[in-house]
C-alpha cells in the first residue's frame, strides 16, 4: 500500500507538472540525452526513501539507507520526463537533503530541504521533461 501510495503521488506530481508547461516554455539549447541520474546527498540521519521516475514512465520506490545515494540509467524513448522525490522521518530539525537530476551529465534540477522540528523532511527538485 506504501509503494502504490508514493507512485500515485509521483504521478500525480508528474500530472500537475506537464499541466502548467506550455508552449511558450521552450527548452532552447536542451540536450538530446536521455541519460539520467538523480543524486541525493546531506546530513539527514532517518529513515529515507526516494520515489522516482524511470524509463516508460514507471515510478519506482526505494528505501535509502545511507547518503549519498545516486541511481543512474538511460530513460527509453517513450519516456516523457525525469521526476524524484525523496522524503523521510525520524531525523533532527534542520538537516538537511539535497536532490539533483542531471541528464546528459547537466544539473537540470536541484533543491534543497530542511527537517521540521518533527523530523520529517521532503524533496521535490521538479521535473525535466526531455524535448520533442
Amino acid at each position: 500500500m506504501k509503494t502504490q501510495l508514493k507512485q500515485i503521488m509521483l504521478m500525480l506530481t508528474l500530472v500537475f507538472t506537464f499541466a502548467s508547461c506550455s508552449s511558450d516554455d521552450d527548452d532552447k539549447g536542451a540536450t538530446n540525452s536521455r541519460a539520467v541520474k538523480y543524486e541525493v546527498t546531506g546530513n539527514f540521519s532517518g529513515q529515507m526513501d526516494a520515489v522516482y521516475m524511470e524509463s516508460g514512465d514507471s515510478g519506482q520506490s526505494v528505501d535509502i539507507t545511507k547518503l549519498p545515494w545516486t541511481k543512474e540509467f538511460t530513460a527509453a524513448s517513450g519516456t516523457t520526463g525525469a521526476a524524484v522525490q525523496v522524503s523521510g522521518h525520524g531525523g533532527v530539525v534542520d538537516q538537511t537533503l539535497t536532490v539533483k537530476i542531471y541528464i546528459g551529465g547537466k544539473l537540470e534540477k536541484e533543491t534543497t530541504a530542511k527537517a521540521k522540528s518533527d523530523g520529517t523532511i521532503v524533496a521535490i527538485p521538479g521535473t525535466y521533461i526531455f524535448p520533442l
